[in-house]
């Protein structure tokens, strides 16, 4: 069992003792600290009370330690080094202006969005390392909720209540066949009449598979799904070797396989995704973080003038 320590004994007081022991008198001290030399004195002889005995003596009008003084700033600053180290290390797992930062990804915002984020948040902290995890959206905000990434870019969270976000940009869905289909052949594509088509879809918990069924509710039917993949670089392999159709987000379409084509829908079942830069709210002042939010802000600023010039 651990002996209680005095409640004299202070972080601070033992910060002030190391400083009047290598300056070596109160006047040094107290300009080190930028406080008075009346407040050093208090706190080195509120340590003598904390400690039970006597550290100082008196030569003159000079203070001078003795070896029971000379012991407790040994102490002292293996205890002062210890705490700084632990309050650092404390920090860094819970991601507080550590040097990385843990970004979360949705597969299909690897090819463009996520390194435009990097590179710009590089140009603002040079020496942080990124370490980039990948997963659906409900893995993503499982892993942030867990502290396993500080933050994560993905669709939109409705309802939660315990994030905050960054709006990056909106993205259309729209319908994916083979290049070589009749539906390349079309100005657009009236989900109602594709009861006996085949179609192949993102498993749960990503965000284009949430609008694949809402899309699906709209047209009032349940798709004939041959296949599901956790993967939409494989969704999209598989819409182009013939195995189904898919709805896509226009985010994919300068990586599409040349044997796919993105056909827009129909009015009535058009839909957007909300892709924002999401953190917990607890977070919102972490300084790796809010360089994350600038960068965010200057791509969303880009995508806007790109938009603009098109």
């Amino acid at each position: 069992m651990l002996h209680r320590i005095d409640e004299e004994i202070t972080f601070r007081k033992l910060e002030i003792l190391l400083a009047f022991m290598e300056s070596g008198n109160l006047a040094r001290a107290a300009e080190r600290l930028g406080i008075s030399a009346v407040s050093v004195h208090r706190a080195l002889h509120s340590l003598e009370t904390g400690t039970r005995c006597s550290l100082f003596r008196l030569e003159g009008r000079n203070l001078q330690p003795n070896d029971a003084a000379h012991a407790l700033a040994d102490v002292a600053r293996e205890v002062l080094q210890a705490m700084a180290h632990g309050i650092r290390a404390t920090r860094e797992i819970a991601g507080y202006a550590a040097d990385r930062i843990r970004i979360g990804s949705l597969y299909s915002l690897t090819s463009g969005t996520v390194p435009a984020l990097i590179m710009a948040l590089r140009l603002r902290k040079p020496d942080i390392q990124t370490e980039l995890v990948l997963g659906s959206n409900s893995d993503l905000l499982r892993k942030l909720r867990d502290g396993a990434v500080d933050a994560t870019v993905m669709g939109f969270p409705e309802g939660a209540a315990d994030v905050e976000s960054q709006l990056l940009f909106e993205d259309e869905i729209f319908f994916a066949a083979p290049a070589d289909s009749a539906y390349a052949r079309q100005p657009e594509v009236d989900l109602g009449a594709c009861a006996d088509e085949r179609f192949v879809s993102l498993n749960e918990g990503y965000v284009t598979h949430d609008r694949f069924v809402e899309a699906f509710q709209v047209a009032g039917f349940e798709p004939n799904v041959v296949m599901t993949t956790s993967d939409i670089f494989s969704l999209m392999n598989l819409v182009g070797g013939g195995i189904g159709c898919t709805l896509l987000p226009g985010r994919v379409r300068g990586v599409l396989p040349r044997s796919v084509c993105l056909v827009p829908l129909a009015a009535r079942y058009q839909m957007k995704q909300k892709i924002s830069v999401v953190f917990l709210r607890t977070r919102e002042r972490d300084p790796n973080l809010l360089s994350l939010l600038a960068a965010c802000r200057s791509h969303s600023a880009d995508l806007e003038t790109q938009a603009r010039k098109g």
